[in-house]
């Protein structure tokens, strides 16, 4: 996927002029990329618009105008997009309370290695995980993955762990955007 480049991002205050027009938008394009597992996994698959956005929310949430700010920002938030083949996606472990969320992420540190997409053909695609947020001790509750289904469209989003094993079966409009994303490439 293409990544967001620098000339894309507008300063904080030409973005907050514009800012509900373009948030609009792209609640639109982030709905059918949006997959609910079970009752605390969320997956928000990424693609040029929701990044972009993101570059753009922390650059007036931040007031960042320095340019290697903006820099560090866009070479972030353009890791999260998957390469050919792949589709990258941001997992959120969604416990409201504090104290239930630290006790589940200790206990769920097996989680990476039961989460999958399920392709037509009945494959289990696992993801990889951004090492840098597993700790061996606990989870973080937000991680980045990168389902390399080598440019299949996923009919399935699932957990394994069996706690909280669950599996959602996408739509026709979340395996076509889905389909847009990967055929951006």
């Amino acid at each position: 996927m293409k990544p967001v480049e620098r000339r894309e991002i507008v300063d904080f205050e030409t973005y907050r002029d514009e800012r509900p027009q373009y948030r609009a938008r792209v609640m639109e394009l982030k709905a059918p990329r949006r997959v609910h597992v079970g009752e605390h996994l969320t997956f928000l698959f990424e693609n040029h618009e929701t990044i972009r956005y993101q570059v753009q929310e922390m650059v007036l949430a931040e007031r960042i105008v320095r340019e290697s700010d903006i820099q560090h920002e866009l070479a972030t938030y353009n890791e999260l997009l998957g390469g050919p083949g792949e589709l990258g996606a941001s997992l959120l472990i969604e416990i409201d309370d504090p104290r239930e969320r630290g006790e589940k992420l200790r206990r769920w540190t097996a989680l990476p290695a039961t989460i999958y997409a399920r392709l037509e053909d009945g494959t289990l695609v696992r993801p990889v995980f951004d090492p840098r947020q597993i700790d061996d001790g606990k989870l973080s509750s937000v991680h980045y993955v990168k389902f390399r289904t080598g440019g299949r469209v996923p009919v399935a989003i699932g957990c394994e762990l069996p706690e909280i094993a669950a599996e959602t079966v996408l739509d026709e409009q979340q395996r076509q955007a889905l389909a847009d994303d990967l055929a951006s490439h």
